[in-house]
Order: C-alpha cells, then sequence, then structure tokens
C-alpha cells in the first residue's frame, strides 16, 4: 500500500491539516516523517517541532481546540518548557483524529535551533495537502538518540535516501 493512501487514511491528515489551517509554524519529525521518507515505522502518534513564540503558540493553541485536544501528561502547555527541551503531550478528541496523539517540541539536544530546521525544511504534496517536515539530515540527527529502536531506523532512513 502506497504511504500516499496509509496516511490519506490516517488521522494524522486532520492533525496536520489543523495546524496549516492555523497557521502554525510547526514541521513533522519522528516515525511519521520516516514513513515519508521511505523508511517505513509504525507510530501511534504526531510529532511536531514548534517555534516557541507567542504568536505561534497561540495559533497551536487554536490548532490543538480545533482538534479538541487535551494536555494529557505532564509538563503543561507552557512556553518555558518547551524552551527548555520538555515536550508536551496531547491526546485529541475530534471525531477525525479520536485518540491520536501530538507530541510538542521546540527544542532537542544536538539539533539546530527551529529557523534553521524551517530554512532546511522538506515540503511535500499527499492528498493536495503540503506537509512540512524536517529534512532529511536534521531527521536523522533527531533520531540520534539514547533508544535502541531509534538506531535502525537511521539506516532505514540512510538506505532508502
Amino acid at each position: 500500500m502506497p504511504w500516499e493512501d496509509l496516511l490519506t487514511r490516517s488521522p494524522i491528515l486532520k492533525v496536520l491539516s489543523s495546524m496549516q489551517t492555523h497557521r502554525v509554524k510547526c514541521l513533522l519529525m519522528g516515525g511519521q516523517a520516516c514513513v515519508l521518507y521511505g523508511a517505513a515505522e509504525f507510530s501511534r502518534d504526531t510529532d511536531l517541532v514548534v517555534l516557541a513564540n507567542s504568536e505561534n503558540l497561540d495559533c497551536l493553541g487554536k490548532a490543538l481546540s480545533a482538534l479538541h485536544a487535551e494536555c494529557n501528561a505532564v509538563p503543561p502547555f507552557e512556553r518555558a518548557y518547551l524552551e527548555r527541551g520538555l515536550a508536551v503531550h496531547f491526546r485529541c478528541h475530534h471525531p477525525d483524529a479520536e485518540n491520536m496523539r501530538i507530541d510538542i517540541m521546540s527544542r532537542m539536544r544536538g539539533v539546530d535551533a527551529f529557523p534553521d530546521l524551517w530554512n532546511r525544511r522538506t515540503i511535500l504534496d499527499v492528498a493536495g495537502e503540503s506537509i512540512e517536515l524536517l529534512s532529511l539530515p536534521d531527521l536523522v540527527q533527531a533520531k540520534k538518540t539514547q533508544r535502541d529502536k531509534d538506531w535502525p531506523m537511521i539506516t532505514r532512513l540512510l538506505e532508502a535516501n
């Protein structure tokens, strides 16, 4: 099954569409980005890196509200936590994205600041929607974590591209 078909039937498209509708400056990363780069990975959430300024976080708040998303873990959705490199987790309750988890970050260890990531982003068209995601080199760098499961994914990303 082509990834376009898989993605268009997934609640991830609703999440990404809401981010675009509300003009959130964000980039898809994590397992869903790996799928788009051809290195399939099963992922139950949508991982986004966002610009953590007041205007963008207001837009993000509106997008999350449209998705009926509620913060479901600590820390709370506050700029200070995002700027410290912590992820904020949400659960969607919109019928088109029911139970989809969204993980929001603005800073990652060993990865450039958001403006640089934004300038290097990849834009793909999926089902008429433009999806903005981390560039392949930035995604590989973001995957260089202490988690054992990320290292085989880096290999698959490099092999696929």
